[in-house]
């Protein structure tokens, strides 16, 4: 199974065994809806409903940081995964939110994960079948790996200012980068990690919703002055939007870029951070 699957390959897959389907949707928190009540009133047939916005540590000290081993351990046993599963994830949210559950599967160990192209809207907008109702899964045994050491913390990044052994790209929109805004998505002052660059999430999709071409994507990070031969770590606001750019990394054939899971969140609430604003500096 691809990375990246289609709606005409989910719709000719649907029956497999093996598959699942699972709505990642998650919205930022001045979006008024509700994911599982969307789920409840139509989903893909067969999906299983993820919770995204549950999954997550609530012991750590900055909010909807990634969940830890044990939880996603149960989170994924109560969706009946196994460590054979074929797990195709989607999403209905304007921050393509499919793409930090890839990174969380993927984190914990799960290799055979894919993102729907286009998600939900495309699903729709063709007429593709749709159930209604609750979905309560078979329970399984699933323990997760040991992460994989591709999250950054608050002290790699204050070390990187230094050293600048990894570029550092910012998925916000230019306004909260440049700090000609307000980061009001988070209660913050605009600006940015030190040596950042900017590369709006949005602007790795085609009209459609669908994601660019690898070529494409190789070309926008680079754009963005990206050296893709060279270690990457991405960055946003609470690390959902960082986890597309790590998505189309990975599809543009970058496989060991990093996130900061803490991101602007975490960086830019604290006033002992350093900060800038403005067009990136000359490294």
């Amino acid at each position: 199974m691809d990375t990246l699957v289609s709606t005409q390959w989910l719709a000719a897959h649907l029956d497999e065994p093996d598959l699942v389907i699972l709505d990642a949707t998650r919205h930022l928190p001045d979006v008024e809806r509700d994911p599982r009540g969307d789920f409840i009133a139509a989903h893909i047939p067969g999906a299983r409903f993820l919770d995204l916005p549950s999954l997550h540590d609530p012991e750590a000290p900055v909010a909807n940081t990634l969940p830890t081993r044990a939880q996603f351990s149960s989170r994924a046993s109560a969706l009946g995964i196994t460590p054979t599963s074929r797990i195709v994830l989607y999403d209905d949210s304007a921050i393509a939110s499919a793409a930090r559950a890839w990174f969380i599967f993927r984190l914990f160990g799960l290799t055979d994960v894919a993102v729907l192209d286009g998600g939900w809207a495309k699903w729709q907008a063709e007429g593709r079948a749709s159930e209604s109702g609750a979905v309560e899964p078979s329970h399984s045994d699933f323990t997760a790996f040991q992460p994989a050491a591709r999250i950054r913390t608050k002290s790699d990044m204050l070390t990187n200012i230094e050293t600048r052994a990894e570029q550092v790209v910012d998925a916000r929109d230019a306004a909260r980068f440049l700090g000609t805004s307000a980061d009001t998505v988070h209660g913050l002052e605009g600006g940015h990690i030190p040596g950042a660059r900017n590369l709006f999430f949005r602007d790795l999709f085609a009209p459609d919703g669908t994601y660019k071409s690898p070529d494409e994507l190789r070309s926008a990070f680079r754009e963005a002055g990206m050296e893709l031969d060279r270690p990457i770590t991405a960055s946003c606001g609470s690390g959902m939007t960082a986890s597309v750019l790590l998505f189309a990394l990975h599809l543009a054939g970058v496989e060991d870029a990093a996130l900061y899971d803490g991101s602007w969140s975490e960086w830019g609430a604290d006033p002992a951070t350093p900060k800038e604003t403005g067009a990136p500096r000359a490294a």
